[in-house]
């Protein structure tokens, strides 16, 4: 009996030091409506890594991509009230909940790719990340999504001319229907999954998108025609809910921010090798390609300038000083 108790302190003695269980981890929700294998959806993966290996395991964050936890609107607005930690989603959407993010939408606003991510990498961008706090989100990097082009299944688009009467599908949104009028197409607000067979059978001429979408819904099979002319650079947006943010750490704060900017090189990178895999299979695919002079380039933005003029004055300043940027 006395050998048995014996055994009993030594037990327990042993277990006194042990090192303490790690801490339990807090588990926390993004939203993404891409597909695994999307790039946006890896980099959200990314960002989900390195804020746990940054954290010791303390914070886990799980990627539901494939609209798992709603369509992108539903999302944003459970994000905002904390239902959902965080999202990666267009900034077309969130211009409801923060409309300033409207004027970095405006057609032919950017000079070129290079150009936007010096606005976006640079003061202007992280003023509007931070522009986002009033309506109770966190704004913590860009995402790359490309430039949209036209393309249609009735003819080569080389200038202006040539868009006009063509109904072209749009999403629902007064700049994009704003931005077809003006090149005197007939904009067609239409779900985006309609419109392969819309296409297909005559109700709609073209749309507009990039690389990527036009390969991965298989629209080139029906409408060959694809104009390079870059009318909108649209980012995608990484965003936390404000009310998840403030429970956290002014540390783990700084780490999710960090681990976040610290994904956008990867996202990008994977996004460029995307959109060179699509641009290849749907010239394989006999996808007639148009590349706009600089004189069509010219009157294409020319046409915009009703919409520009439209812009609260506020707006206008942001685009100024888009444009001023070097």
């Amino acid at each position: 009996m006395k050998r048995f108790l014996t055994v009993l302190v030594l037990i327990a003695v042993a277990a006194s030091t042990l090192p303490a269980a790690a801490a339990p981890q807090m588990v926390l929700r993004l939203g993404e409506t891409h597909v695994a294998d999307y790039p946006t959806t890896r980099g959200d993966m990314e960002f989900s890594r390195l804020v746990e290996e940054r954290t010791g395991g303390r914070i886990r964050i799980e990627v539901y991509h494939s609209k798992q936890l709603g369509e992108e609107k539903a999302v944003i607005e459970q994000v905002q009230f904390g239902a959902i930690d965080f999202t990666r989603v267009s900034i077309s959407p969130l211009a409801a909940f923060a409309p300033a993010f409207d004027a970095l939408q405006m057609p032919y606003l950017y000079r070129d790719e290079e150009h936007m991510w010096k606005v976006l990498n640079g003061p202007i961008g992280e003023e509007f990340l931070n522009s986002l706090e009033p309506a109770n989100f966190v704004g913590l990097c860009w995402y790359d999504s490309g430039a949209r082009n036209f393309y249609n299944s009735r003819r080569e688009i080389k200038s202006v001319a040539d868009l006009k009467g063509l109904k072209i599908r749009v999403q629902e949104s007064k700049l994009m229907m704003g931005l077809v009028s003006a090149l005197g197409a007939v904009p067609t607000p239409m779900p985006f999954g309609e419109v392969y067979s819309a296409l297909q059978t005559g109700v709609i001429d073209g749309a507009e998108n990039n690389w990527p979408s036009y390969f991965s819904t298989s629209h080139y099979e029906v409408a060959k025609y694809f104009t390079l002319d870059g009318h909108t650079r649209v980012p995608e947006i990484l965003i936390a809910s404000k009310m998840t943010m403030d429970k956290l750490s002014k540390e783990d704060q700084d780490i999710i921010r960090q681990a976040a900017k610290d994904s956008m090189p990867y996202q990008i990178k994977l996004w460029k090798e995307y959109e060179k895999v699509s641009e290849e299979k749907v010239t394989a695919a006999g996808s007639i390609i148009t590349h706009l002079s600089p004189e069509a380039v010219s009157a294409f933005q020319k046409a915009m300038e009703p919409l520009y003029s439209e812009l609260k004055p506020e707006l206008r300043e942001v685009v100024k000083k888009i444009r001023e940027v070097q």
